[in-house]
């Protein structure tokens, strides 16, 4: 099986090269288990040598980008930095992306990466995963594309993307299991130490409202909310606030945000609560009130519902204090 794997200007040894040596590894333990090494590796791009980490490090390709006629699967690692200079540094490289997948080649975005395989169209009215911090700046971009917001792996049609930071191993793990087998995925897992079951970034998300847009009344409901998230909070309450309709209020919220009213009311409430959890001695009936919640399993299925975890699974892992509750 050939895997390309596109060195990007404005890239990182850290989002280049784990792919690399990960499907490396898994020939090493196909040959371990006495199974013939499946997967030839090369990295191809632009230049025959492209600087990497701001010019730290200069790593030279296999082949250039123009010489691939066909491989079975493209990797596309994330660019750093300004999107925009990224996707205007690499541009010469996607209508080679396109064309390698309509001569059928899956292909596979990691972390930001998905800014450029979005640039080929080829996800129009699909679904995508990106970095958590960088889904409004994608959305706002790509309209037409669904982004998974929290999704560690989405796939669709043999492209394949995935969450930010670490979460690119999770793909990568993944894409060694569908090639080869589950024991060999493991065994790489255990090899890099490797969670690879994890299927949600949401435990490592940060909320921060999106307010990158020019409607001030809904700037003004946000405020209200942040400022009152551990009081009841009607719709009514916030559409009375700007002098609007419930209807009307509720579709210009979406319209900003992309969040319902209750669910940016839910999110602000539980960022609110994560902080809790991160730096108190509060447990989690306290820290329930604290945040606007009376009913304890409404607040435990929307905390699990936007983080992946149980409040006291989170506290057990992130809390700065290392008490549990």
């Amino acid at each position: 099986m050939q895997i390309s794997i596109f060195v990007p200007q404005h890239g990182t040894i850290e989002g280049i090269t784990p792919a690399f040596r990960t499907f490396h590894t898994a020939n090493e333990f196909l040959t371990f288990f006495g199974k013939r090494p499946i997967f030839n590796i090369e990295y191809v791009g632009l230049n025959e040598y492209i600087a990497a980490n701001n010019g730290e490090y200069t790593i030279k390709t296999n082949r250039l980008l123009s010489e691939v006629t066909k491989t079975d699967l493209l990797i596309i690692p994330p660019t750093f930095g300004d999107m925009d200079k990224g996707i205007k540094a690499n541009e010469e490289a996607i209508p080679y992306f396109r064309k390698l997948h309509l001569k059928g080649a899956s292909l596979a975005s990691l972390c930001v990466g998905a800014f450029l395989l979005a640039e080929t169209g080829l996800l129009k009215g699909k679904k995508c995963s990106t970095h958590w911090a960088y889904i409004n700046e994608f959305r706002e971009k790509y309209p037409d594309i669904e982004i998974e917001d929290g999704t560690i792996i989405t796939e669709h049609n043999n492209i394949y993307s995935s969450g930010g930071a670490n979460s690119l191993w999770n793909l990568i793990l993944y894409l060694v299991e569908k090639y080869s087998d589950r024991e060999t995925a493991i065994m790489v897992s255990k090899y890099f130490a490797l969670d690879i079951g994890r299927d949600s970034q949401s435990q490592f998300a940060i909320f921060r409202g999106q307010r990158n847009h020019n409607d001030n009344d809904i700037q003004k409901a946000q405020d209200f909310i942040e400022e009152h998230y551990n009081e009841k909070i009607t719709i009514e309450d916030l559409a009375n606030l700007i002098n609007i309709g419930r209807r009307t209020f509720e579709r210009r919220f979406k319209d900003a945000t992309n969040n319902a009213p209750i669910e940016y009311i839910q999110r602000i409430r539980i960022e609110a609560a994560k902080k809790f959890f991160e730096a108190s001695r509060k447990n989690v009936s306290e820290v329930m009130f604290d945040v606007g919640y009376s009913d304890t399993k409404a607040f435990r299925d929307i905390f699990k519902k936007i983080t992946g975890l149980t409040p006291t699974e989170y506290r057990n892992k992130f809390s700065k204090l290392g008490d549990e509750i």
